[in-house]
Formats: structure tokens, sequence, C-alpha cells
């Protein structure tokens, strides 16, 4: 069940944040409402945590490198996406694909459980 909710809100921060791209892009007075601006912290911290608590429950817990891995990459995804936000034009479009390359990587680690999933 825990698994399930974890790739839930992973799907739901990664849509979000493809969302507020569209609206940063567009210039929408969406992007500047309360709950888009409280919204994406309250689904990560709650997808960190549910991590967190799947580590624990998993032999080896933060021992497995693919995990380490995974961790690594999401403070990388959370630098970009902040790039992506606050950055001017070129730079923010360097943070809109740094933090996607790295979700996809995310994905990729997670169902592989391997830290170079396109290698092993």
């Amino acid at each position: 069940m825990l698994i399930g909710f974890h790739f839930c809100l992973a799907a739901v921060s990664v849509s979000g944040f493809v969302l507020r791209v569209s609206w940063l892009l567009t210039d929408d007075d969406a992007l500047r409402a309360k709950p888009t601006k409280i919204l994406p912290h309250v689904i990560d911290t709650l997808l960190l945590l549910t991590g967190v608590m799947m580590a624990l429950d998993l032999a080896g817990g933060f021992g497995n490198s693919w995990l380490i891995a995974k961790l690594v990459a999401l403070i990388g995804y959370i630098g970009f996406g902040v790039m992506a936000m606050r950055a001017a034009e070129p730079l923010r479009w360097v943070g809109v694909v740094g933090a996607l390359t790295l979700v996809a990587y995310m994905f990729a680690v997670a169902f592989s459980r391997n830290p170079l999933p396109l290698i092993g």
C-alpha cells in the first residue's frame, strides 16, 4: 500500500512540476496562487517521508546503493526545479531539462533497483 501511495505522490509531483513550468512560460496567474505555492512542498515532503519509511522497511535500508542514488538524484531534482522556477532564460531550460532527466533516472533506478539502470 505504501509503495502505491509513494508512486502516486511521485506522479503527482512530476505532473505538478510540468504544470507549473507551463504556467511559468505562459505567465499564468495560477502560478501565483497560494495553493500553487504550498501544495508542491506538501506533496514532496510526503514523497520523501514515504520513501524514508520504505527504506526503513527494506532489507539493508539506507545501505542500498540504488537507494542512495535515488536520494542524491532527488536533491538534484529539487535544485533543478528551483532553477526552473526562478532563473531567467536560458538557465530556466537547464533547470527544466535537468529536473525531468533526474525524474526519469529516479524512476529507472526505482524499478531496476540498480544505481546504473542503463548499464546493469
